[in-house]
């Protein structure tokens, strides 16, 4: 089905590729990072009679058949969207769900031709996992001194339970060492530089949590 839709709730997925600068006008360069955004393909249309809310569903890059389960064959095929217009589907490498503010059909197209250079964005993606790292790295702890006796304490949190209070305990949610990055992080206020319609590409003013190959959720 190629009848492309868009509506009034732009969202977008990608991947991330690599950091570049762009020059205005005026000759004054910006960050910026290139997104491999879309196409999406809505793969399902959840309403509140059936699911319990509204969304659409839509899917975006390629996955083997080999590596796909039986049940999201099924959901992909003819037969599992024939409540909504039965066609096969996929199989696609990721699924997401958004509240879309006009009517959808499955196997509708969704592409970069609703974003236009100067849209404010939302960008959420998972940032680069550090491992287990210390309060020095992980939190911006001073650390101790390096000097005067000092031996082997410098990155060390010091102490940690204050057991000459009443209670005597480690507090919960005190800042420890552990494990760092991995976690969602949205970043709010970014700007549409450029759209390529023609290579499926967006360039996005500033930085954006992830690696490279990292899946992308904008929104508008």
């Amino acid at each position: 089905m190629e009848n492309k839709a868009s509506n009034g709730v732009k969202f977008m997925l990608g991947t991330k590729g690599r950091m570049t600068q762009v020059f205005d006008d005026k000759g004054v360069v910006s960050p910026a990072t290139i997104i491999s955004a879309g196409p999406l393909t809505v793969t399902q249309v959840k309403d509140v009679q059936k699911d319990g809310y509204k969304a659409v569903q839509v899917g975006f890059g390629t996955r083997k058949s080999s590596r796909t389960t039986k049940p999201m064959a099924g959901h992909f095929s003819a037969k599992g969207g024939s409540a909504s217009g039965g066609q096969d589907l996929g199989p696609f490498q990721y699924l997401r769900e958004y509240t879309a503010a006009e009517a959808l059909e499955r196997g509708a197209t969704l592409d970069i031709s609703m974003f236009t250079p100067g849209d404010i964005v939302t960008v959420s993606a998972t940032s680069k996992g550090k491992g287990f790292q210390g309060v020095v790295k992980r939190h911006g702890f001073r650390g101790g001194p390096r000097s005067h006796g000092q031996k082997n304490k410098e990155r060390a949190p010091g102490s940690i339970s204050g057991a000459g209070r009443a209670g005597g305990r480690v507090a919960k949610g005190l800042r420890m060492a552990g494990r760092m990055g991995g976690d969602r992080i949205t970043v709010k206020n970014l700007r549409v530089l450029q759209v390529d319609k023609a290579s499926n590409t967006l360039l996005i003013s500033g930085a954006i949590p992830g690696h490279p190959g990292t899946l992308i959720e904008i929104r508008g």
